[in-house]
């Protein structure tokens, strides 16, 4: 396959079912979402059965803090190699434009590979493809621990470009017609419908001139206001900067050991435009579970007199004083922990977003004991259901907008981890398609 070393891409080839194939129970969501609603997962094995599906082939993150974990990750390895000697799937040369609809909402993407030796996770990174929030080490093992012993990957992986005049995904959307399909699928538990095409040789060629354009450095500059010396941001992640991590961590492992072209330097990823019309930056939220102290004090303990506390009658009501808030004071909305509904106001801020100074309190008030656990939650409807719960509270944010992804992160660097979700949680990616990797 061909690789663009100067745009960071390579052009994959992936594995897909083959015909026959019931790919409403092959494709199940990101293995990183429902994290605290186990009866999700339980409910996704019950409509699977005994199928072929994706769901033998990750780990789902609700399991992690379970016994049991070793024997899973084997059974992950073992189901993949079971599933590669039964001839289980078709090879696909090239790019693959894939459509995805959830309600009246399509975003549209390119499933392609990104060269991992232009990926760099480390703080402060001046990378052609970079991440966009910190990378939790700690998060890193039990993917390792999947991807090493895997010869397939599965990626659940959305990198972002900033592509204002749609020159890179929109001419595939316009030539679609002339594609041959490759699935074409309505997703579980309201998962929407996903279509995929094979891109030809031709409007492969227009991708990576269209990519390499938005890569000119006098571009760059005069977009974004920097010196022409400045390093080009091309890709940023959107979601799966874990899974990206894991795969450049196992590549760094391998580059010793076998040659430059080896499959596990590359991973395979959807990229979209963060301009897209279908494509919305949506908050996570942050849910503890547990409390163990008076949250009310100890956040008034921490902020002293910056924090300003005001009771609301509803959850509605919160959102509203929430996703309103304008000027240098920074809210943020509480359900739960000894109250019901209330905003939290914040004068001169630790940091220049809300989600930031939020953390900086959360990462100490459990360090100190404050609660049992805490878990990154997407939806206002679920922040409310867990955080009501006794013993449970809930921190509602507003949204950021995601013309400013780009610039932010050139200019101050990886956001606050967990900052934004691109869509809720299921709208995140189904598994389809899978690659190789040894």
């Amino acid at each position: 396959m061909k690789n663009f070393t100067d745009i960071g891409v390579h052009i994959p080839q992936v594995v897909l079912p083959k015909a026959g194939t019931d790919l409403q129970k092959w494709a199940v969501v990101a293995c990183d979402q429902y994290t605290s609603e186990p009866q999700y997962w339980q409910q996704v094995q019950q409509f699977v059965g005994d199928a072929p599906s994706t769901l033998n082939l990750i780990f789902p993150e609700v399991y992690l803090e379970q016994a049991g974990a070793p024997e899973r990750i084997a059974a992950i390895s073992r189901t993949m190699d079971s599933y590669l000697q039964a001839d289980l799937f078709v090879p696909h040369d090239g790019l693959v434009y894939v459509e995805r609809s959830v309600g009246d909402k399509t975003r549209h993407g390119i499933m392609l590979c990104l060269d991992l030796e232009c990926y760099d996770i480390r703080a402060g990174s001046s990378s052609l493809i970079r991440p966009t929030e910190g990378t939790i080490v700690d998060r890193l093992p039990p993917r390792i621990k999947v991807r090493e012993s895997a010869p397939l990957e599965l990626p659940h992986i959305l990198v972002l470009i900033d592509d204002p005049e749609h020159s890179v995904i929109a001419p595939l959307t316009r030539a679609k017609a002339g594609f041959d399909q490759l699935y074409d699928v309505e997703l579980m538990k309201g998962g929407g419908h996903l279509t995929g095409f094979a891109v030809t040789d031709q409007a492969q060629d227009q991708v990576v001139q269209a990519l390499r354009a938005l890569a000119r450095p006098d571009t760059f500059a005069a977009k974004y206001g920097v010196d022409q010396d400045q390093p080009v941001l091309l890709f940023a992640m959107g979601d799966g900067n874990h899974s990206l991590a894991t795969a450049k961590a196992i590549w760094d492992k391998n580059k010793p050991l076998v040659s430059l072209d080896h499959p596990s330097r590359f991973a395979l990823v959807e990229i979209e435009n963060v301009h897209d019309q279908g494509l919305e930056f949506e908050p996570i939220h942050r849910a503890l579970f547990g409390l163990k102290k008076n949250l009310l004090a100890e956040l008034s303990s921490a902020w002293g007199e910056r924090f300003t506390y005001t009771e609301v009658a509803t959850v509605a009501a919160m959102m509203q004083r929430v996703d309103d808030s304008q000027g240098i004071t920074q809210a943020m909305g509480l359900i739960g922990g000894g109250q019901e509904f209330g905003v939290i106001e914040i004068n001169q801020p630790s940091s220049n977003l809300a989600v930031g100074t939020l953390q900086a309190f959360l990462d100490q008030f459990l360090k100190n004991g404050g609660a049992d656990a805490i878990d990154y939650v997407h939806g206002a409807d679920v922040l409310e259901r867990l955080s009501l719960q006794p013993g449970n509270a809930g921190f509602y944010l507003a949204g950021m907008p995601k013309s400013d992804l780009f610039k932010t992160v050139i200019l101050e660097g990886a956001l606050p981890r967990k900052t934004f979700s691109l869509g809720q949680a299921h709208e995140k990616r189904f598994y389809m398609e899978a690659r190789k990797i040894v």
